[in-house]
């Protein structure tokens, strides 16, 4: 695993032994983060469920101008804090070694850009994300949520919680479903 793109392109990134995360590929990395290049500049971005860090590590690389990274897992945290280390990118990282829903209510920016979640598929956490979501401050009209969920997944519940699915692109084991706050 690597940065693909940005200013520390190409640098290793280690990432925790064992199956409780689900390391991203660099080829659907690459394909998500084409889709999000344009929010990416000096935007607030925040990975939830961050395993190895690799996506938040991405968004700094390309141009974000801070990225909070909520992971509790003992040794999936200390991957982010080695990863963030090595990618010299401590000044402009967040790390919050916490249950992801207590995290949500740590982060006291403006407006957050992008918040990236792959949470376990089971166990209903897309919903109770989007019920934590949905009153926070920093989670606008121009915040885009990205879900990292299985195929099968529906999404239909969101507009339960004030958000509407953008878009979806699926791979061959699982999609990236894009949210975004509905402001009827």
């Amino acid at each position: 695993m690597r940065i693909i793109a940005g200013k520390a392109r190409s640098l290793p990134l280690k990432t925790p032994a064992g199956t409780d995360t689900r390391p991203t590929t660099d080829r659907i990395k690459e394909t998500l983060f084409n889709m999000l290049m344009p929010y990416l500049p000096g935007c607030v971005f925040v990975d939830l469920f961050a395993g190895s860090g690799q996506i938040g590590i991405e968004a700094l690389s390309r141009g974000a101008k801070k990225a909070y990274f909520a992971e509790n897992g003992r040794e999936a945290f200390a991957c982010i804090t080695d990863n963030v280390k090595f990618a010299k990118m401590t000044e402009e990282a967040i790390l919050l070694k916490q249950d992801v829903y207590t995290a949500l209510y740590g982060i006291h920016e403006k407006e957050a850009g992008v918040i990236f979640a792959d949470p376990p598929y089971e166990g209903g956490h897309y919903e109770k994300l989007l019920s934590v979501l949905k009153d926070r401050n920093y989670v606008t009209e121009d915040t885009l949520l990205v879900f990292e969920a299985d195929l099968q997944r529906d999404f239909g519940f969101a507009g339960e919680y004030g958000f509407f699915v953008e878009k979806e692109k699926c791979y061959k084991t699982n999609k990236h479903v894009f949210l975004r706050k509905d402001m009827i």
